[in-house]
């Protein structure tokens, strides 16, 4: 029976750690917003030439991301058993010092692989059906955000290790600075002030690669300097690299890569098949791409919270935690969703007039924003089921309920109803509530047997 007084300790702690999470996805996200608010009103080819080339760019960036995604719940679990067994501290300490050699050395090894990847698509970019209008803007700014992920990676890994210990903060005050820092450059850049000439989609790519070298400067100095963590690094030996460490990372960051870039490759896929629809629909599926990733956004750093909290708990062996916690999480998304759909809905008018003035988009998008607000409760549920799993490190079975999910059923509904039954870019939006409602169902049905396994598992009973 649901108790809110037992709840409301796992709420606080939740939230507490989640806020920050939060702010720092919603400002990697505003960033993006702005991108493509003053792209917008900058050109139209412009707005869809930078969605065409973040397309491309996000299938491998998200991948390179959720390999990375590995090393929370490992660290996690390691913080847990430090509260468990504070007589080992000193031992679990180190350890945890050689699972950040390690995983840095495998960011840079990744970080490699995927700039050759992306750096190969480029010649073959005329070959995705879109406008060569669009495609010759596009070029330079694909150019520059492939190189941005370097930088970006390397902060990530930070950002994803702080997380498995415990600090959610220092990666949000990072993100805000350097987001305020891009806005500020695509001021300059995109529209051209201070003697620079105005470049448009080109003036948003050299803001972002700018943004992202601060963004990795900034953390590493973070944990050089810092009095708990310097540790990490100052305890650096080339006798701590090791192979198997190495590939841990990669056999449960392999499967996470997997099912984001899954998720990814699905929203990516969307983009160039409404582009062959036209460059106004293109535009409008941005804008209301944008808009719904504002409350994604927000549904990840819950999920990221239950990661953390989950990992803690289930290395300090309190099961009766791992469950509340998750449950909590549950509540808090279905709650800000409920509040974000709503807005969605009620502004569905309003909002496609602040990225542009050509009527035609705003009339697709404001279609298209309905449809998001809809799937909200359905994309909120599997972001938090994927991280509940992610917790107690269980990530194949959800990549492959990610491939089902939103290659299988979600692609195959949206190219359905977008072209046999006519019904265009809200036929692929449709798609997506299929299969994100598919994958949510799913992640929570795993979560609750593999926990119940767990259950009786164990001699220590519930408390």
């Amino acid at each position: 029976m649901f108790s809110f007084k037992e709840y409301l300790p796992y709420y606080k702690r939740n939230l507490r750690v989640a806020l920050p999470v939060m702010l720092t996805q919603l400002g990697a996200s505003l960033v993006g917003l702005f991108d493509s608010i003053m792209v917008g009103h900058y050109a139209t080819v412009d707005l869809a030439a930078v969605s065409f080339a973040n397309a491309l760019f996000f299938m491998a960036m998200v991948f390179a991301m959720g390999a990375l995604m590995a090393i929370t719940p490992l660290v996690g679990v390691r913080i847990g058993e430090i509260t468990a067994h504070p007589e080992d501290k000193d031992i679990i300490r180190h350890k945890i010092a050689v699972l950040f050699q390690n995983g840095m050395l495998f960011t840079m090894i990744q970080s490699a692989l995927m700039l050759v990847l992306l750096g190969g698509c480029l010649p073959f970019l005329e070959h995705f059906g879109q406008d060569p209008e669009v495609i010759a803007v596009a070029r330079p700014y694909y150019i520059l955000i492939v190189i941005s992920l370097v930088p970006f990676l390397i902060f990530t890994f930070c950002k994803q290790f702080l997380e498995g210990v415990g600090n959610t903060f220092v990666a949000m005050v990072i993100t805000l600075t350097m987001n305020a820092l891009n806005i500020f450059l695509n001021w300059i850049f995109i529209y051209g002030h201070w003697g620079v000439e105005a470049m448009g989609a080109t003036g948003a790519g050299i803001g972002s690669l700018i943004s992202r070298v601060g963004m990795a400067l900034c953390f590493i100095a973070a944990i050089w300097f810092h009095r708990d963590w310097q540790y990490y690094i100052r305890i650096f030996s080339w006798r701590s690299f090791s192979w198997q460490a190495i590939r841990q990372q990669i056999q449960i960051g392999f499967p996470i890569g997997a099912q984001t870039f899954l998720e990814t490759f699905t929203f990516a896929a969307s983009f160039v098949i409404i582009g062959w629809i036209s460059k106004e629909a293109l535009a409008a599926h941005q804008v209301a791409n944008q808009i719904a990733d504002l409350t994604f956004m927000i549904a990840l750093g819950v999920g990221a919270a239950t990661t953390i909290r989950v990992s803690h708990q289930l290395g300090a062996g309190n099961l009766h935690a791992v469950r509340m916690a998750s449950n909590a999480s549950i509540h808090l998304v279905l709650v800000i969703n409920t509040i974000g759909a709503a807005m969605m809905i009620g502004l569905r008018n309003y909002i496609p007039m602040l990225f542009t003035e050509d009527t035609e988009v705003i009339a697709i998008a404001s279609q298209l924003i309905v449809l998001a607000g809809l799937f909200q409760y359905a994309d909120g549920l599997q972001a938090v089921g994927a991280a509940m799993l992610r917790g107690i490190t269980d990530v194949k079975v959800p990549m492959m309920i990610a491939f089902v999910s939103y290659i299988l059923i979600g692609l195959s509904v949206g190219l359905v109803c977008a072209f046999p039954l006519g019904m265009g870019a809200s036929g692929i939006w449709i798609g997506f509530i299929f299969g994100l409602t598919t994958a949510a169902f799913c992640f929570h049905i795993r979560f609750r047997k593999l926990y119940q396994r767990m259950l009786t598992k164990t001699s220590k009973p519930e408390q």
